[in-house]
């Protein structure tokens, strides 16, 4: 019988991502995302998958980040009983990344119910704390390069792909076909991770297309990121930078250790890490050391380059705190957490500066602010912005469209058929363009729900 895949999420969108590889009546899900961004987006998460939870056999997670893994716990919530697969590393970000998304969902619903501003009564979480929690006791971790069996006489094994701990590209066979894909993949000049391992041989390929059409200045971040960080401590201005506490977070606290380093900002500039998750995620790179670039030392004094700010009245002191500082808080697109109490503070002052640090998805805070808006929408009211925004364009932890390519024609043998994923559906198409163009390949672009031979 066929293989076949259906793009349940990551197709035409950078978010939610969702692989449903089917084959006699055997389902596994690759991937398990939450989408995020435009609310027309986000409502998709509300809506019941077109296969019955109970009726997909298997996920397998190539990281943790929620637009992965984030719709988990509601899977498991709504009647998926079988094991998940992940590496070591995401295992131990799924255990913080998880019940942290529960509860900010409940504490956003929470939030409107108080002051009404949901269109909902009462406005609910899609899933609480405690879901993901239990949903957590599905995953079964897996080695990088070890061959496993997520279901009957289907192979599949992991291979490093960067980005952040824990994220591996999967091949997958099953019927004698090799469905390789790629996940998020990282960059070979990262600051903090290793590059993305080669690919092996595959049939077919699902590469992300996130950077699809763009390719990352030569500056490197230091060079972007210490002449606004001397501006904002000349002017004893607060720095708000939104973070990805996974990855994002780590980068930003060693690029600030190393500006201190070479006295290119002042050793003193008082920088907090507002994230409980973020401060987690620190403290993990040490129990993963060779998954990165970092050494012992230098996975240390991540720890002690910041104030870890883990209670929500240390969050909030932060307020009453003058500049000049550097504030690092989740989320990275200002879409929840504890960056926007920071947000609606800081970003009426023109002293302060707003610095976001990646790819700001449309209908995003961030995307708000990269546009250049004199107002945001921040809990239910229009926040002025006066602050000075900065977007670096360096801090980027995916491979751009050369990189990319880079990975695919590393490939021993070409592939059969190459589908172009999570991106912008700019991005997607421009990078397959370069796909059929640059390596003569079959390459298209999958519509959200459509399916197509594996």
């Amino acid at each position: 019988m066929s293989v076949n895949i259906t793009f349940l999420g990551g197709a035409d969108t950078v978010t939610g991502s969702k692989y449903l590889v089917t084959h006699d009546k055997q389902r596994l899900l690759v991937d398990c995302g939450l989408f995020q961004g435009y609310k027309q987006l986000r409502l998709r998460n509300w809506n019941p998958l077109p296969v019955a939870p109970d009726q997909i056999h298997a996920v397998v997670l190539t990281h943790a980040h929620l637009d992965h893994s984030g719709y988990l716990p509601l899977l498991a919530n709504e009647g998926f009983a079988g094991k998940v697969v992940a590496t070591p590393g995401t295992r131990d970000l799924c255990r913080i990344l998880l019940p942290d998304s529960g509860f900010l969902q409940e504490e956003d619903a929470a939030f409107a119910n108080r002051h009404g501003f949901s269109k909902h009564a009462p406005a609910k979480p899609l899933y609480t704390r405690a879901d993901a929690v239990k949903s957590l006791k599905l995953i079964k971790s897996v080695a990088v390069g070890k061959t496993f069996e997520p279901l009957p006489g289907w192979r599949a094994s992991f291979s490093s792909a960067g980005h952040i701990l824990g994220a591996a590209s999967l091949l997958l066979e099953v019927a004698g076909h090799r469905i390789l894909v790629s996940g998020d993949l990282g960059r070979n000049d990262d600051l903090i991770m290793n590059p993305p391992d080669k690919p092996p041989v595959a049939d077919t390929v699902l590469i992300e297309s996130t950077y699809g059409d763009r390719v990352h200045p030569a500056e490197n971040i230091l060079a972007e990121l210490g002449p606004l960080l001397q501006k904002v401590a000349a002017r004893g201005g607060v720095a708000v930078v939104p973070v990805f506490a996974v990855g994002r977070a780590q980068a930003l606290l060693h690029a600030i250790g190393l500006l201190k380093a070479q006295k290119v900002i002042p050793r003193s500039l008082p920088v907090f890490l507002d994230s409980p998750m973020a401060v987690k995620t620190t403290n993990l790179f040490d129990d993963h050391l060779g998954e990165h670039r970092l050494s012992a030392k230098e996975a240390l004094a991540l720890t002690r380059g910041a104030t870890m700010v883990s209670s929500t009245e240390e969050s909030k002191a932060l307020a009453g705190r003058r500049g000049p500082m550097v504030i690092l808080s989740a989320s990275g697109m200002a879409t929840g957490g504890r960056v926007l109490h920071h947000l609606a503070h800081h970003a009426g002052n023109h002293r302060n500066m707003v610095i976001l640090t990646g790819y700001q998805a449309p209908g995003t805070r961030g995307a708000t602010f990269a546009s250049g808006a004199r107002t945001v929408r921040i809990h239910g009211r229009d926040v002025a912005i006066n602050a000075e925004v900065a977007q670096l364009q360096s801090a980027s932890a995916h491979a751009d469209a050369n990189q990319l390519l880079e990975w695919l024609r590393a490939m021993p043998a070409p592939p059969s058929q190459v589908y172009v994923v999570h991106g912008e559906r700019s991005a997607s198409d421009a990078l397959r363009m370069r796909i059929n163009h640059d390596l003569g390949w079959r390459a298209l672009v999958p519509e959200h729900g459509s399916t197509w031979p594996g």
